[in-house]
């Protein structure tokens, strides 16, 4: 009985470490380097890190950059962050702000051109359990195009996947207020 108990205390300690082993960002992910790199930038040196300093503007969860160097894509700005979505089953209840302990995440970017357009969005950490369809180029390659003038709506202007409802709609809530926050700010 108590090898029993034991192995499932270490278990649960197993499965929390897993869950806080990467608290943050990966602001330098190698799938973001490869599509910079195919784009003509051949180091992140050509990019530099845009400070955010509108007081409106809460806690982002990720970063913007500027694209310094010209590149065949013409990518100018670029945003990498991280999308805290509700467990499966776990969001019957309203919250404030979703933290880790009641949350689980991805991670991506957005690329965007000189005019604030959507040009590139790519998942590169998907660590939730269920809604990794979302990953997919193919699915991603809906936000293509976005400026901000309208709005994304699932089942509208974005395909809802089944068994993802939950990372497709923190996706396209994600685009549409980063592009929007990219917009707003005076550079």
């Amino acid at each position: 009985m108590k090898l029993k108990s034991g192995i499932i205390l270490i278990a649960t300690l197993f499965s929390a470490c897993l869950a806080f082993a990467q608290s943050e960002v990966d602001f330098q992910p190698k799938a973001l380097e490869k599509t910079l790199q195919k784009s003509g930038i051949e180091t992140l040196s050509g990019v530099q890190e845009m400070k955010i300093t509108d007081p409106t503007c809460d806690e982002i969860n990720g970063k913007y950059f500027l694209v310094t160097e010209n590149n065949e894509n013409a990518y100018r700005y670029i945003y990498i962050g991280r999308v805290n979505s509700c467990r499966a089953g776990g969001c019957s209840v309203v919250h404030e702000s979703l933290t880790t302990l009641d949350s689980e995440y991805f991670d991506y970017y957005i690329l965007f051109d000189e005019n604030k357009t959507v040009q590139a969005v790519k998942v590169y950490n998907y660590q939730a359990t269920h809604g990794h369809e979302i990953t997919a180029k193919g699915w991603l390659k809906q936000f293509i195009g976005f400026n901000g003038s309208g709005s994304l709506k699932v089942d509208k202007n974005i395909d809802a996947i089944s068994g993802a409802t939950i990372s497709v709609y923190a996706i396209t809530a994600d685009v549409e207020n980063k592009t929007a926050l990219l917009k707003n700010l005076q550079l």
